[in-house]
Formats: structure tokens, C-alpha cells, sequence
């Protein structure tokens, strides 16, 4: 019961915006309710070219001015970056972020696409995103307030107060944020939102924000001023509803704002001013501010993608190459699922000028009502489509290609639509060069019946609607209207289209969300070990030398030069580490697991995985928390010499004067000796509370430990200690696994086997040696972070009686590492608590039989 209230508390913010969009495209409808689509367009036409030429002006300083926000966010955090690069990056935010709903104050996906590309952390991102979204919630809302106490009268219409009344309430609102403003900054006050903490910036970097804000603001607004109709409305009141309209829009969650925004500005404009005017002006200003920047941003894509960046402006750009990979996915998926929501448009409206009207009834009949059909049909598939783009699917960029190329096809056929024809073939092109960044051989989609998937669909089919109801709102509906076919006739056409668009979108879906998943979790034999041995000795990570303890079921790649490692446990699909092998696959073995694990109606888990995989789980929409660090030691820098290794010197000299020695024993290993060493390992485990563990650790096992060399030390000639250790032939880094002594040891033991193994590395030419995982190590329990956090950070405190967590960190720190963090990537909506209790039963669980498929 409690997972579920989880489930509904984290979907209710998607319901609620489906809910506004509804009530939005509702009040639109009711005051469009006598305007004419053909009306409407003619006005688009009839715009003057040097109006347009204006917007398109004032559209390019409002996106000079949105490179701002990143240049001020980016000093704001103390990070630096060359201003082409920022001002490319910014472009690319805000081009797509702008049209798929994701702007400054919603864009934290699409800015962690970017700047996790560009090298920034999770939390300069995370601060990046609070500061552009606080700096524009505050920017524009007190330019909103200044133009309502300017001109009061300007929301006479959406407000029963008196114009006094109005003023001074703006007034007293803007000098109450100010205030607000001016003390956090001479005071460096802080604010926490989203578990991230923010000191106030300086005062010079609030006034510089505002700046940005305000020529934003005013540019964007002045773009819809100069398309809309000049009926004695004036700048400074038009700039109150503009504002107005935006914080609607923002407040809903609506992607883009779209129909709340209008909605406000059509209502609060005075009634003298002429909706089908209003209405067109606001068409053209979503074409020009939304729609025209953020073709641009997919062409800038495609140029980058085609390499041609690179050989023009040189290694300058190559940050912006990275994130334009980030970004491809997502893009390429708004771009698709854009054009097939066109092309079920197109096949729903009558046609709008007599041009095209005459040419209907030219065209053969066949033409007309097959092109209609074709075009609902191929613009489903092209929804459908879309999401297997999101996710890297190579056969979704084949489908998309074929469905777009097709699409312009069947809008020649349909009436001669060339306006629609080169869109379409326009997208096709931009998408010809990133065929590279779909690479996963897989079903297209996966969960196409989520709750978020659902209403994305359910709101663009009750857009699609009311668009067939508006624009054909003049012809009465008769059961007899299905089976008329003319080349006059427009309303039967859309019908059938609408209704084959529907079914072809309603099957597809149902064909995706009911394909079941194949993978089984088998336990590998020993020759599918020696491939995996041999995969872990050609790469840098030593930790995937846990695969061999022969626990987790492993998951080749195609190729079989890669493997991902994994085990079931209760509703959980663990995997254990970042995926093993050749890099150009490793992302692809990631999806194949997050698919199959949701194939089987259970959560895929992401246990200690690295910071450098963190795109990859932001594609899959998944959760990364932070659950402990691992000690790095340079060893290229590591030495006995100076005062700060003083101690450890001493106790390295003082361990050999007592009699002990070291040794590193290579693979396999005599059965006398693991004999030795298991009477060790069994009094270790007698003298600590639980059992033999895995998953995550190797275990006392010896088919595992001869796939491994063991250090020993010897005191008087008697091994009193041992550990095994991981190892690839690249000598970047070697690990520690087990380690295990007598209880009856002199003291420095430990210290003498860590130290001696940190020089025999060093002197073997090794990078790095990492003392393995601190977990839990690394957390705060300050105010503002998640219950997760405060949670771990407990634990790590108060909970020697299970683990001594900090004693182990302690140990580990008089050797100088580096504490590198680790992750655990889970589902947005997943229940923590559960989850923490399957990786426990996992790392506590017995080995189950080799070969048997576990239940």
C-alpha cells in the first residue's frame, strides 16, 4: 500500500498537467468557437515581410540573451567554459527545450544532457538548472509586476479589482522579491530546492541575470506584439498579459505552455482586437519563437553529427560535439514525434485556400482519399516510432527514415502539399547523419503503456480532436457522413483518416507492450567464465574480475566481447557494475538489461556503477544515488618518503624487524596452500557476526580463487594473512577482494600487506590501486538532501554493530586515496526501502545451482 501512495504521489504532477492541458485546449476551443481555420491562415499569409523580418529579429536577441542565463549560471558555480561553446550549448538547450516543454525552468533533462557532456558534475548541473530556473521565475514575474503597475488596466478582464488596487499590489510584490533579493546577496544567504543548497550570488551577478531576464522577456514579448494586430493595445499592457501568460504556462507543466498560454493572452486582451487575429498572430509567433529555433538547433545537430563542426571551428568545438550525442536521442525522438503529429493533421483538415481546394477536385478521387489515409497511418507510426528513437533503437532510425521519406511522398499525393513534402524530407535529411547514434538491435519500445506514455498520447489525440472539430464545426454530423466519398467532401475524408490514424496508432502500441522478454538468469559454467576471463583481461576495470566468483548470470553481447553481470532478487534485476568489454557496446548491453528487466515486470537496479555512465542512465529516465566512495590510490605518486607517510613508514619497517613477509602467488594455486588458507578464511568468518557473502565480493571458493593470485604474509614461515586480488593485463588499476587473517596476529599486519602490495604495483608499472568500496561513505545528513541520504549517513554512523562502515574508512585513509563516488541507478518511482532489501538478499544469498534458471 505504501509503494503504491509512492507511485501515486510522483504520477499525481502528470495528472494534474494532463488535467490543465485538457481544461486549456477546452477554454481555447470555447473562444475560438467563431473563428474559421481558413480565416485564420489567410491572415498568416497575408503577414507583411517586414513584419516578419522583425519577429525574426527580435527572435535572435531573445536567444542572445537566453546565452546569458548559461554564462551567468556557469560563473555562478565557479566553472568556466569558452564562450562558443557556452553559447552553442545554450542554443541547443534552449532551441529544443523551448519546443518539447523543457525550458529554463523545466530543462533539467536537456541541460543534463548537455553539461554532463561538457564535463560538469551532477551538482554544478543541478545548480546550473536552480539558478536559470529561480533567475527566470523572478526575472519575469517582476517585469510582469513593473508593467502591471505601469498600466493596471492591463488584466481588467481576468481580474475584478480596481486599477489602484492593481498597482499598488504589484508594487508591494516586486518591492517585497527585491527586498527578499537584496538581503539574501548582503547577507549570502542560502536556499535548498530539489536537495541541492544555493548561496546567494553576488549582487553584480543578480543585477547582470536580471539584465538577461528582462531583454528575454521583453524580446519575446515584443515578437508576439509586432504579429498580433495594433489595435490601440499598448506595448507596456501587453507586456503585463505576456507575462502573465507565461508564469501560466510554466505553472502548468504544459510541454511548451502550449494552449494555457494562449488561453490567457486571447481572453485577457480587450475585445475590440479581433480573435481570428489574435489567432493567427499566435500561430506565427509559435512558428517563429518555438518552431524556427528549434529547426535550427536540429540542423546545428545534423552539421555535428556529419562532423562538419569539427573540421570547421576545430578542437574548440569538441565539448559541443559531445553534448550534441547527448542530446541526439532526445531530439531526434521530439523532431519524429512532431512530424507524424503533423501528418495526422494534415490528413484532418480541410484544405485552406482555393488554390487547394480546386486541386482536390482535379486530383482522381483515389488520390485524394488514399493520400488521406496514408498520411493518418504513417503519421501513428511515426508516434510510435518516436519512442523507440528516445532509446537508441537502430530499427526505430530505419522506421523513422522510411515513414518520413514515405510521408513526403503521400503529401504530394495528397493534394500537392509541398509545404509539408519538404518538412518532412527536410527531417529525413537532418536525421540521415546521426544513424550512428541508434545502435541497439531490440524491440523498439518498452513500457509504451506507462502512465506518462499514455497521457502524452492522450493529449495529443484530444488536441487532434478538437483541431477536426474546429475546423469542420460547420458541417452537421450524420451516421452517412463515413460513407461519402467526393473530392468536395473534406469532413468524411478526415473522419476515416482520423479513424484509421487511431487504430494503426492503437495496435502498434498494443503489439510493443505485449511482446515478453526472453532472458533467463542461467549461472554460467566454466568455459562461459574463461570467455569472460578473457574479456576482463583485455579492459581497465579490475573490479569486473567479480564475475568469475560464478553468483551472477552473465549477459554477452551480440558479439560476445562484452558482458554484463547480474542476479534477480525478489521484484529487483541487479546489475553489478558498468557493463564489461569493448566501449562501443557497453551502452547497448545497459538497455538490453532495462528492457528484458521490464519485459519481466520487474525493476532493473544499477548497483555501483561510475559517475561516467551517468548519460546512460539519464536516457533510460533513471534515478542515480549516491551510496558510498571508492579509495583510489595514485600510485604513481604514492612513495614512503616524507613526513606525511611517517607512521606508515615506521610500521612497514618495524613489521619486517618482527619476522613478517610478503608474497604474491600467481594462478592456479596448490591445493595445499588454499587448504592453508581456508582454515584462515573459516576462523576469520567464525569471529564475525553473518555469513559468507557474494554478489558484489568474491567468497572463499576455490574454482574462484584460481582464476586470481593470491598476496600472503608469512610470519615465522606461517601465513597469518592473505588476500586475493584483480588484475588485467592494462595495468591501469589493480584491486583488493578478500582479505582475511589469524586472530592471533602481531600487530601492523594489515598495514604491512596493504603497503606491500602498494609498492609491488608501483614498481609492476600499475596507474592506480583501489582499496575497494567505502559504503555508505560520503553522505551528508544536512537539510535538503533525500531521505535516502540522511538514511545511509545514519547507518554509516551508528551502525558498527552490523558493519564498522567508518572504521573501515579510517583504515583505509592513512594510505592517501582518492574517493572516487559510486551509484546506484534505480526507476524514478521505485521504492527505496524494497529495493535496499533485495541488494541485501542478494549480496547475503547463497550461490543457486550452476546451470538451473532461477525462479
Amino acid at each position: 500500500m505504501t509503494e503504491n501512495k509512492s507511485h501515486l504521489r510522483l504520477l499525481l504532477p502528470y495528472l494534474v498537467t494532463a488535467a490543465l492541458f485538457a481544461l486549456g485546449g477546452y477554454a481555447l476551443y470555447h473562444l475560438l468557437r467563431d473563428v474559421q481555420l481558413r480565416d485564420v491562415m489567410a491572415m498568416v499569409r497575408s503577414t507583411p515581410a517586414t513584419t516578419l523580418g522583425l519577429a525574426l529579429l527580435c527572435t535572435f536577441g531573445g536567444y542572445v540573451a537566453l546565452i546569458g542565463y548559461d554564462w551567468s549560471a556557469l560563473r555562478y558555480i565557479g566553472h568556466r567554459l569558452p564562450f562558443s561553446v557556452t553559447a552553442a550549448g545554450s542554443f541547443l538547450g534552449f532551441g529544443i527545450g523551448n519546443t518539447v516543454g523543457a525550458g529554463p525552468v523545466t530543462g533539467g533533462a536537456v541541460r543534463y544532457r548537455i553539461y554532463s557532456a561538457l564535463g560538469l558534475s551532477p551538482v554544478d548541473i543541478a545548480g546550473i538548472s536552480i539558478f536559470s530556473s529561480v533567475s527566470f521565475g523572478i526575472g519575469s514575474t517582476l517585469v510582469g509586476l513593473l508593467a502591471l503597475a505601469w498600466h493596471p488596466d492591463a488584466l481588467g478582464d481576468l481580474l475584478s479589482w480596481s486599477p489602484d488596487t492593481i498597482r499598488w499590489t504589484a508594487l508591494a510584490v516586486a518591492a517585497a522579491a527585491l527586498a527578499v533579493i537584496v538581503l539574501l546577496a548582503t547577507r549570502k544567504g542560502s536556499l535548498t530546492l530539489r536537495g541541492v543548497t544555493l548561496s546567494a550570488p553576488t549582487p553584480g551577478l543578480i543585477a547582470g541575470q536580471f539584465v538577461f531576464v528582462a531583454v528575454e522577456t521583453l524580446m519575446a514579448a515584443t515578437t508576439l506584439y509586432l504579429l498580433l494586430p495594433s489595435d490601440g493595445v499598448g506595448f507596456a499592457s501587453f507586456l503585463a498579459v505576456y507575462a502573465a501568460a507565461v508564469l501560466a504556462g510554466v505553472i502548468s507543466h504544459v510541454p511548451g505552455g502550449v494552449g494555457v498560454f494562449e488561453t490567457v493572452i486571447i481572453a485577457a486582451l480587450p475585445g475590440n482586437v479581433a480573435v481570428s487575429q489574435i489567432a493567427a498572430g499566435l500561430l506565427l509567433f509559435r512558428v517563429v519563437y518555438y518552431l524556427l529555433p528549434f529547426a535550427l538547433a536540429l540542423a546545428l545537430m545534423a552539421l555535428g553529427e556529419a562532423r562538419f563542426l569539427g573540421k570547421r571551428f576545430g578542437p574548440a568545438m569538441a565539448p559541443v560535439q559531445k553534448a550534441i550525442s547527448a542530446l541526439m536521442p532526445l531530439a531526434m525522438s521530439a523532431m519524429v514525434f512532431a512530424s507524424g503529429a503533423v501528418m495526422m493533421l494534415a490528413s484532418l483538415l480541410p484544405p485552406t485556400s482555393a488554390w487547394t481546394e480546386e486541386l482536390e477536385i482535379l486530383l482522381p478521387l483515389g488520390f485524394v482519399e488514399g493520400g488521406a489515409l496514408l498520411s493518418s497511418a504513417l503519421g501513428a507510426c511515426l508516434l510510435v516510432v518516436a519512442h523507440g528513437l528516445l532509446r537508441r533503437v537502430e530499427g526505430a532510425w530505419w522506421l523513422a527514415m522510411g515513414s518520413l521519406l514515405a510521408g513526403a511522398v503521400v503529401s504530394l499525393v495528397h493534394g500537392i502539399d509541398y509545404d509539408r513534402a519538404v518538412i518532412l524530407g527536410l527531417a529525413a535529411l537532418i536525421l540521415l547523419p546521426a544513424r550512428h547514434e541508434f545502435y541497439r538491435a531490440t524491440r523498439l519500445t518498452r513500457n509504451v503503456l506507462g502512465l506518462r506514455w499514455i497521457l502524452m498520447m492522450a493529449c495529443l489525440v484530444g488536441a487532434l480532436a478538437g483541431v477536426f472539430f474546429f475546423a469542420h464545426k460547420a458541417v452537421p454530423y450524420e451516421t452517412s457522413l463515413w460513407w461519402q466519398f467526393a473530392s468536395d467532401r473534406g469532413a468524411p475524408r478526415s473522419m476515416r483518416a482520423g479513424l484509421v490514424g487511431l487504430l494503426v496508432l492503437t495496435l502498434l502500441l498494443l503489439r510493443y507492450a505485449l511482446r515478453p522478454g526472453r532472458l533467463a538468469e542461467v549461472l554460467p559454467d566454466a568455459e562461459t567464465l574463461d570467455r569472460a576471463q578473457a574479456i576482463i583481461a583485455g579492459q581497465p576495470r579490475p573490479e569486473a574480475t567479480v564475475a568469475l566468483t560464478g553468483d551472477k548470470a552473465l549477459l554477452f553481447s551480440p558479439s560476445g566481447n562484452s558482458f554484463l553481470m547480474y542476479r534477480t532478487q525478489g521484484r529487483s534485476w541487479i546489475a553489478l557494475h558498468d557493463p564489461i568489454g569493448r566501449p562501443d557496446e557497453l551502452q547497448a548491453l545497459a538497455w538490453d538489461f532495462h528492457d528484458a528487466a521490464y519485459a519481466a515486470n520487474a525493476r532493473p537496479v544499477f548497483y555501483s556503477v561510475s559517475a561516467a555512465s551517468a548519460t546512460t542512465w539519464i536516457d533510460m529516465g533513471m534515478v542515480a544515488h549516491k551510496f558510498g566512495e571508492e579509495a583510489v590510490v595514485d600510485l604513481r605518486a604514492f612513495t614512503l618518503e616524507g613526513p606525511d607517510r611517517k607512521k606508515l613508514r615506521a610500521a612497514f619497517a618495524r613489521a619486517g624487524r618482527d619476522g613478517l613477509t610478503f608474497d604474491l602467488l600467481p594462478a592456479p594455486h596448490d591445493p595445499d596452500l588454499l587448504s592453508e588458507l581456508k582454515e584462515i578464511s573459516d576462523a576469520w568468518l567464525a569471529s564475525k557476526i553473518g555469513k559468507e557473502k557474494g554478489f558484489s565480493v568474491g567468497s572463499f571458493n576455490p574454482d574462484y580463487l584460481n582464476r586470481t593470485p593470491i598476496a600472503v604474509v608469512r610470519h615465522e614461515g606461517r601465513i597469518v594473512a592473505f588476500a586475493n586480488l584483480w588484475l588485467t593485463e592494462v595495468k591501469a588499476r589493480a584491486s583488493v577482494d578478500l582479505m582475511r587473517h589469524h586472530d592471533d596476529i602481531p600487530n601492523g599486519v594489515m598495514d604491512f600487506l596493504f603497503t606491500s602490495l602498494l609498492l609491488h604495483f608501483k614498481e609492476d608499472g600499475h596507474a592506480e590501486f583501489s582499496l575497494g568500496n567505502a559504503p555508505l561513505s560520503g553522505l551528508e545528513a544536512r537539510r535538503g538532501v533525500r531521505m535516502s541520504t540522511h538514511l545511509g549517513a545514519f547507518v554509516y554512523r551508528h551502525g558498527g554493530q552490523f558493519y564498522n562502515f567508518e572504521g573501515l574508512r579510517s583504515f583505509k585513509q592513512k594510505f592517501g586515496p582518492k574517493w572516487q563516488p559510486i551509484y546506484v541507478a534505480v526507476p524514478p518511482r521505485a521504492n527505496l526501502m524494497a529495493i535496499a532489501r533485495d541488494l541485501i538478499g542478494a549480496i547475503g544469498r547463497a550461490p543457486a545451482s550452476k546451470g538451473c534458471r532461477d525462479g
